[in-house]
C-alpha cells in the first residue's frame, strides 16, 4: 500500500474512535504501535510508530 494511502488508513482509523479515546498523548502511543504493526510502512530513518505518531499529533487532544 502506498504511504499516502496508508497515512489516510490510519488517520482514519483514529478518527474513528470515540473522542474520549483519542484524547492523549499516551492513547495515541498505543495506537500507533498497534497500527505500525498492522500497517507496513517504507524503511525510512524514523521507526514505523514515529512515524505514525507525527501523523496523529495534529489530531490528538481534541475532544
Amino acid at each position: 500500500m502506498l504511504k499516502s494511502k496508508t497515512r489516510r488508513a490510519v488517520i482514519r482509523e483514529w478518527m474513528a474512535r470515540a473522542p474520549e479515546q483519542r484524547r492523549s498523548s499516551q492513547q495515541a502511543l498505543a495506537f500507533a504501535q498497534d497500527a505500525s504493526e498492522r500497517h507496513r510502512l517504507p524503511r525510512r530513518r524514523q521507526t514505523p510508530c514515529a512515524v505514525i505518531m507525527r501523523w496523529l499529533e495534529p489530531r490528538t487532544g481534541r475532544g
